[in-house]
């Protein structure tokens, strides 16, 4: 089966097992379906680098430590926890997955688009 084929065969179980409907996508427009796809699609898990104030714990009334900072990787997975199901996916699965989340978000965007939104 090509690519093509098995990423076409993924959005439609999306769809007919799943229930991923149209009028579902069309809730996701501040583009969590194309970074779901992202997350899919990466050969290593992707992370992006966030700086946060540094909590030192310290109880002095003008803490010494405030203007430290740490950096922490957020994982930029859009929905709950519960719906992350990459690493029980072979490396194919995955990218048949980021193939039929990137065509639902293409859809979504064309659905958009004829509205004139």
């Amino acid at each position: 089966m090509s690519g093509l084929e098995r990423i076409a065969a993924e959005r439609k179980r999306q769809m007919e097992v799943e229930g991923w409907t149209f009028a579902h996508d069309d809730l996701h427009s501040d583009g969590e379906i194309a970074l779901a796809a992202i997350c899919y699609a990466s050969p290593v898990p992707i992370k992006a680098k966030a700086t946060l104030p540094y909590n030192c714990g310290c109880r002095e009334a003008c803490c010494p430590h405030s203007h430290m900072t740490s950096t922490q990787w957020i994982d930029p997975w859009p929905w709950d926890e519960v719906w992350d199901k990459r690493e029980k996916h072979s490396r194919i699965r995955q990218l048949e997955i980021a193939g039929a989340l990137i065509a639902a978000e293409i859809d979504r965007l064309e659905r958009e688009r004829a509205k004139g939104a």
